[in-house]
């Protein structure tokens, strides 16, 4: 394949968290519009748009009426769980690569918190129950994404001897960046390995604070060509390089589930089309619906040998600011906001940029951008770079 020749150009986020009022596709909207006017566009430059938000699916096609975009080259919702943010990158890039399109807009955004209602409540009913073979493990009060984790964070707990204060130290950390990091939820709320013990179970061996964050909103990119992006307002930011993994193999008996993601066969691909290698990586924006998630991808990737990055973790002066290995810098969606891969992606592209104010790593010329979905049944990655 020739050198990638797409960059992404504009980024859009609204308010995020606890924002009563606009429907997702008026989140969406908004982004999209706040991510062509950080780029320097009009909106009738846009002739392309790739739409997606949450479980059920609130943000559709219907979004290019509400933008007022017309003649658009390419127009498509897309659904691959926590994996579709970075997978919406790749085959905008390659749309624009092609000449398929020119100028792609790329947007998720849901609204699942109703005032009044607890968070817990936001994605309930978003699943059909389970029948027949998925009826068995109903049956032993496995019903939910968080209680699925949970089994394959004990399978990796028992087989490497990680343990539960290993899981807490990236909580801990997460929230640390988050403190630099004015748009995130926990920005002003400090979190202790103490206080993430003290908080309730959810699902063993899941804390409160093990668990990801439930956020209205909305999170936008403009992809563009590499040429055209150089001309507009902001530091273009490189997509160098990408690639999917979908293992299939959860449900899969004495398989190696909890212990292998499909961050282990996309890492390496990805960083092979950028032409890179982990040792050229100086931060990385990793999928964390839960801790444990962050864990095993960090492992998958490469930055620990298997079943080494839970006492990585623990190890003084590793992670969070000022740590070695540099991760989930802006808060993760463990303490910044929810918005499934759009929110690794957003921090990635601020930091490729160079505005991450107090947060801002140094080493930013390489950023690496996962998306997990489904129980470690879809992942997604991108190498992004500056254009240097």
């Amino acid at each position: 394949m020739s050198d990638p020749t797409a960059a992404i150009a504009g980024l859009g986020i609204t308010e995020q968290g606890k924002v009563y009022g606009p429907t997702a596709r008026q989140f969406a909207a908004e982004a999209v519009r706040r991510a062509a006017a950080d780029a320097g566009l009009q909106m009738s430059d846009i002739d392309g748009l790739i739409v997606s938000g949450g479980i059920k699916a609130r943000v559709g096609i219907e979004l290019q009426n509400t933008l007022g975009l017309v003649d658009l080259k390419l127009l498509t919702a897309m659904q691959g769980f926590g994996s579709t943010a970075a997978q919406m990158v790749q085959y905008a890039s390659m749309a624009v690569q092609s000449g398929m399109a020119s100028t792609v807009a790329i947007v998720w955004a849901d609204a699942p918190l109703k005032e009044k209602s607890r968070s817990s409540a936001a994605y309930s009913g978003a699943r059909s129950l389970p029948r027949g073979f998925d009826g068995i493990t109903a049956s032993n009060g496995i019903m939910s994404p968080t209680t699925m984790y949970a089994l394959a964070a004990r399978r990796h707990m028992k087989t490497y001897g990680t343990t539960s204060d290993q899981l807490g130290h990236i909580a801990v950390a997460q929230r640390a960046w988050a403190q630099f990091n004015p748009i995130a939820q926990f920005c002003g709320t400090p979190l202790t390995l103490q206080e993430y013990h003290d908080s309730r179970y959810i699902a063993e061996p899941f804390h409160l604070y093990d668990c990801c964050l439930v956020s209205n909103g909305g999170v936008a990119v403009i992809v563009t060509s590499l040429e055209r992006a150089r001309a507009l307002r902001q530091p273009p930011v490189r997509v160098l390089g990408w690639a999917q993994a979908h293992p299939g193999r959860a449900g899969i008996r004495n398989d190696d589930f909890g212990l292998v993601s499909g961050a282990a066969q996309s890492g390496p691909a990805a960083l092979k089309m950028a032409r890179t290698t982990l040792d050229e990586i100086g931060v990385a924006q990793i999928y964390d619906c839960y801790t444990f998630t962050a864990l095993l991808t960090l492992e998958d990737y490469g930055f620990f040998p298997k079943g080494e990055a839970g006492p990585a973790m623990a190890e003084p002066g590793m992670i969070g600011p000022g740590g070695r290995v540099k991760f989930n810098t802006g808060g993760g969606e463990l303490s910044s906001f929810y918005m499934w891969g759009m929110t690794p992606l957003h921090e990635a592209v601020v930091q490729a940029r160079g505005q991450g104010g107090g947060r801002q790593v140094d080493d930013h010329d390489r950023v690496l951008v996962s998306g997990n979905g489904g129980i470690l049944d879809y992942h997604s990655t991108l190498v992004l770079g500056t254009d240097n």
